[in-house]
């Protein structure tokens, strides 16, 4: 019939079942232990510590792990037959005592994300009954991976260029008490601790925006007064603004804000803020010719354990990879928990372009950084001037020190603290002692004799 429309029914859908398979559950060895298996240049290699569940086999567990975190699950699935499963499984290729060798093909991986890093690599097998305790002590991301990560925004050579600061390490201050108070005399003490000598100052990692000190006023009032503190010392002079927020969105407009003011610097807390709002802010720093200060804030839940979390080390590699200029390491010195050879061994990752493998200091891999920019490793939590020859042996010249209560405790007040911290420093880096230096210098004599039976040692 005219203006008769002829209906086309869609075709039936055809099965996508493949014929019928070897259904049932198999050990995870069968599949995912490979002792054979030579790594690829470009996987991801991963060296776990892990205590079986008793009566749990040591091979098959590090299997499990292998299976779980890439293509594997509990039973055998139809659906295996659509991909290439031998081409995206990882792979348990090596055991050695309680580390678990595992190989991980890179196109598991989306280009330039540590979020996706984490959810495939320690994002459910962590929760396994069949492991009592599970610890990922390292980590080779491979070269061409790195490629596809921005890293650092500034780098410690180009950090001093624009600061004009050579021949010691930088210094800083946490403002005490780090909570409590209001914007204006926040900035007070600033100003004294950067006309006392140290370079900068910066918010502590709880400092965000709370009724007493609300982000916007704080940032204005500090920034005066570092302009104040250039003026009257003729150095660069900074305050670390510490952007962390609610959302990301929060810390963007925090970020925009500092650059606004003048701003060379800005601070994120990487692990509570999450790597998917610290990248964004790195991302707009970069664009904003921000420098960027890390604090490890919550760190310890994760890494402090010998048996089970992730290492400081892996935690420190995707910093580097996401971005940022310094990160708090610790100080081995201090009153924070930390072995000297491996925070030797994390400085070296954060300043050098191939590190070597060492499992001694739990550098299971050797690690190239494809020419991502360097981090300055920061030295901070219970620090004084009679600690400053060991930091200096342990980081050298290309490190960050930070002073909280080793500046603002002294008997002077933070201008006198901040310039006993700035005369040991120099006169350390000259190859000086502290008795040489404090014969000038009555503010160090002060903090030397205050000082001079603290330690942090058990």
């Amino acid at each position: 019939m005219p203006g008769t429309q002829t209906v086309k029914r869609p075709r039936p859908i055809e099965s996508m079942a493949a014929p019928r398979f070897a259904a049932g559950v198999r050990p995870y060895r069968e599949a995912y232990w490979d002792p054979g298996y030579e790594p690829n240049p470009t996987d991801i290699l991963c060296a776990f510590r892990i205590q079986p569940k008793p009566g749990v086999d040591f091979v098959e567990a590090a299997a499990a792990i292998a299976a779980e975190s890439s293509t594997g699950t509990w039973t055998e699935v139809w659906s295996n037959a659509l991909t290439e499963i031998e081409r995206y499984k990882a792979r348990c290729y090596r055991i050695e005592g309680d580390i678990a060798y595992i190989a991980y093909p890179i196109d598991l991986f989306e280009e330039g994300s540590i979020v996706n890093i984490m959810s495939s690599v320690v994002g459910n097998v962590f929760g396994f009954k069949a492991v009592a305790a599970l610890k990922l002590e390292d980590m080779r991301i491979p070269y061409a991976l790195v490629k596809t990560f921005p890293g650092p925004t500034t780098g410690i050579e180009n950090e001093r260029a624009r600061l004009n600061k050579y021949g010691r390490p930088l210094l800083g201050g946490t403002v005490k008490p780090k909570l409590g108070l209001s914007p204006r005399p926040y900035a007070k003490v600033v100003y004294e601790c950067l006309v006392g000598g140290l370079d900068t100052t910066k918010d502590d990692e709880n400092m965000n925006s709370q009724p007493f000190n609300r982000w916007r006023d704080r940032f204005l009032f500090v920034m005066e007064a570092v302009r104040k503190a250039e003026a009257e010392t003729g150095e660069a002079k900074g305050h670390w603004l510490n952007v962390t927020a609610p959302t990301t969105e929060d810390a963007l407009e925090r970020t925009e804000y500092a650059a606004q003011l003048g701003s060379r610097y800005i601070m994120s807390d990487y692990l509570t803020m999450g790597f998917a709002a610290h990248q964004s802010v790195v991302n707009r720093a970069v664009k904003l010719g921000l420098m960027v200060h890390v604090h490890r804030a919550m760190h310890a839940v994760i890494d402090r354990q010998k048996h089970h979390g992730i290492s400081f080390l892996v935690l420190a590699k995707w910093l580097r990879l996401a971005g940022g200029d310094h990160l708090h390491t610790g100080t081995v010195v201090g009153k924070l928990e930390g072995d000297r050879a491996a925070t030797m061994a994390i400085a070296d990752m954060l300043r050098k372009d191939v590190v070597p493998a060492n499992p001694s200091v739990g550098l299971y891999f050797d690690q190239e950084w494809a020419s991502l920019k360097t981090v300055f490793p920061v030295a901070s939590g219970g620090i004084h001037v009679h600690h400053i020859p060991a930091l200096y042996a342990i980081y050298g010249n290309d490190a960050f020190w930070l002073f909280g209560g080793g500046t603002h405790g002294h008997p002077g007040g933070s201008r006198a603290g901040a310039r006993a911290n700035r005369v040991a420093t120099e006169a350390i880096a000259q190859g000086l002692t502290l008795e040489q230096a404090a014969k000038d210098c009555p503010e160090l004599r002060e903090a030397m004799e205050l000082w001079k039976d603290i330690s942090f040692e058990d």
